[in-house]
Formats: C-alpha cells, sequence, structure tokens
C-alpha cells in the first residue's frame, strides 16, 4: 500500500488553540509538512484546489512547485485540480512546467468541484460543471499527448495546430478521478483507462463500495483486464496513538469542534459522537493495531492500493502530529505495506528509471 499527505489549505483558527496564522505562514507550514512527509518515507503529497472561504489552496501548481524546489522524491499530486472551473490548455501550460521541474513526479486527481462560491466565481453551473470536467480532460489529455492538436468544444475557442509548451517530461502523466457520490466521474476514469480516487470522507463505507463496484464494471465494460483497475481512497480523520483511549481522548476536542462548525454552516453531520466517527467512518484514530484492522476491513471493500491522510495538524501541537506520523510509519504503514501489494507510483517508476 501507498501513503499520501493531503492538505486543502484550509484557513481557519485553530480548532483547539484558537489561534489563526497568516496566510504566509499558513503556506510556509504546508511547505514544512511537504518536506516532514519525504523525511518520513511517506509515497506523496497532495495539495487540494478551492476558490472559496476558509480555504487559500486557489494555486495548487505554485504550492507543488515549491514543494518540488525543496523534495526530491516524494511524489507531487493534486487534489483535485477542478477541471470544470480551468481553461485546459493553461492548467497544461501549469502542471507541464511542474512536471519538468518535479523531475516526472507529478500526478493529477481531477474533479468537477464543490461549492456555490467558486461556481459563481467562474460561471459554471450545475447543469454544466460535468460537460466542462469532460471536456477539460479530454482537451488536457489530447494537449499532453500531443506535440500539435486541433480540437473543437463547448466551453472554450477552438485550437487550430495548437502547440502548447513546454513539453511535459512524462510521455503519458497518470490522471486519478476524483469521485464522492456520482458515476459520471468513475465512469469516465473507466472509459480512458484511468484509476479513481474515492472520496471516503463524508459517510460510512457503503455508498463509497458502491461507487468503486460500479468503476469496476464499467472497466470491465470497456474492454480493460480486470486486474489492471487501480482504486485510491481518503480518510475521514487521522491520530494513532500507543492506545486507542489515548487516541480518543485526543482527538475528542478536534471532532467536537468540527461537528460544531458543520452545524453552524447547516451541513448535515453523519457521525453524532467521536465514538460513532471512529466505529463506522474511515477515520483512522486509534492504537497502531485497530488502524491496521480498520485499513485491512475497507480494503476488502474497496480494493485500494493508495490512502491519503491528513497533512494539517486539526488541533493537534506540532509535537504531536510528528510522534502520530512517526508512529505511523514506523508501527503501521510496513505492516500495510506488506498486507496490501501495489504499484509504484509514477515518481518511483520515474526514480527507477533514472537509476538505469
Amino acid at each position: 500500500m501507498k501513503f499520501l499527505l493531503i492538505t486543502l489549505i484550509t484557513h481557519n483558527p485553530d480548532p483547539v488553540s484558537g489561534e489563526r496564522k497568516s496566510p504566509a505562514a499558513r503556506l510556509r507550514e504546508v511547505l514544512d509538512k511537504a518536506i516532514l512527509a519525504e523525511e518520513l518515507g511517506f509515497d506523496g503529497f497532495a495539495v487540494g484546489e478551492r476558490h472559496e472561504d476558509p480555504f487559500i489552496s486557489s494555486s495548487p501548481p505554485v504550492v507543488l512547485s515549491n514543494i518540488a524546489a525543496r523534495t526530491s522524491k516524494i511524489g507531487l499530486f493534486t487534489g483535485v485540480t477542478t477541471l470544470s472551473l480551468l481553461d485546459p490548455v493553461r492548467a497544461f501550460e501549469d502542471y507541464s512546467t511542474l512536471d519538468n521541474l518535479s523531475g516526472g513526479r507529478l500526478e493529477l486527481i481531477i474533479g468537477k468541484g464543490n461549492g456555490a462560491a467558486q461556481a459563481e466565481l467562474f460561471h459554471v453551473t450545475t447543469a454544466d460543471q460535468w460537460d466542462r470536467n469532460r471536456e477539460g480532460y479530454e482537451l488536457f489529455r489530447l494537449l499532453w499527448e500531443n506535440d500539435s492538436v486541433t480540437w473543437s468544444g463547448r466551453f472554450r475557442p477552438p485550437l487550430a495546430n495548437a502547440k502548447a509548451l513546454p513539453r511535459p517530461l512524462q510521455s503519458r502523466i497518470r490522471i486519478w478521478h476524483g469521485s464522492a457520490t456520482s458515476t459520471d466521474s468513475v465512469d469516465l476514469a473507466a472509459r480512458h483507462g484511468d484509476p479513481i480516487f474515492s472520496a471516503n470522507v463524508s459517510n460510512p463505507i457503503e455508498p463509497y463500495a458502491e461507487l468503486v463496484r460500479h468503476y469496476r464494471q464499467r472497466w470491465e465494460f470497456y474492454g480493460h483486464r480486470p486486474q489492471d483497475a487501480l482504486v485510491g481512497a481518503g480518510t475521514a480523520g487521522f491520530y494513532v496513538a500507543p492506545t486507542s483511549q489515548e487516541a480518543v481522548a485526543t482527538y475528542r476536542p478536534m471532532f467536537e469542534a468540527r461537528v460544531a462548525a458543520q452545524r453552524r454552516a447547516g451541513i448535515p453531520t453523519a457521525f453524532e459522537s467521536i465514538e460513532d466517527f471512529v466505529e463506522r467512518s474511515s477515520a483512522l484514530v486509534g492504537s497502531p493495531a485497530q488502524v491496521i484492522d480498520k485499513v485491512g476491513r475497507y480494503h476488502e471493500q474497496l480494493g485500494h492500493e493508495v490512502i491519503h491522510l491528513s497533512a494539517d495538524a486539526d488541533g493537534l501541537t506540532a509535537e504531536q502530529q510528528r510522534a502520530c506520523l512517526e508512529r505511523f510509519q514506523s508501527l503501521v504503514a510496513p505492516v500495510l505495506r506488506e498486507l496490501i501489494p501495489s504499484r509504484p507510483l509514477r515518481s518511483q517508476s520515474a526514480a527507477q528509471e533514472s537509476a538505469r
């Protein structure tokens, strides 16, 4: 199994201390966390894309380029790139540049995005966002894999023998399709032979497992070999402690602050207590043995080879979070790597190629 840290770069007061960092300090914190992730042996670091409060993650390629300059081997991911909002040509230019600067360590996770504010900002509607996502993906892929592109579509001016530069380092980039509830994203992924990354965060496992099963069915429908399907999945929370009692006690104020914020915003909560959250959500909150057991149970339903864990402190002190990450890498990750075989990430494949 492979392990990513992910951040959407929320810019909120700390749920426990109440401290609110400046945007500059918050962004520096993300860079420091990516450096730590490489130091501790995580396989990848992902930066989300949002265009509304309380996020300051509107420019993942800029953040990831900074991370690329300060690291040498960790995989670089987006989580997700909202192609429904972007000009695919400009997105190609940004990410092709990043691919070159990072030595081919880039993988994309794409999605339509969500949120009323960002839809209003970019004049994207619920009626056209899936079509925009599909068209943006297909043009992005054409630009990546072809030196010259002639194309026409609905949402941007046509291209005639267009040459987008710089040409990328990777001849074919791996593009994951982020999925939460809709079959549109997994069908697009299956049609093009791409992997999916299940959100696996807001609800119990059943709807996510159903969507993964649908992906595998469509994968075979489009003529791909069943064993070639590739799935990743998110986690709803993360804190590994020596004992389950310590993990729950430490995580409780963070969970309660999250639920209170959701209620203030009018967002329904699927888990009313931390005990329910730990039991029925994908959160990895507990002792090393409990975390290993839960990942194994989720793998039985999802068959995933990659998971992402929160890169954010979410109320932990810097010392608590580092201890948690170190504990995960020393006591949890080695067991799961042995139990659940997984294919290399693109960054690992690139490193193997360069070593030859």
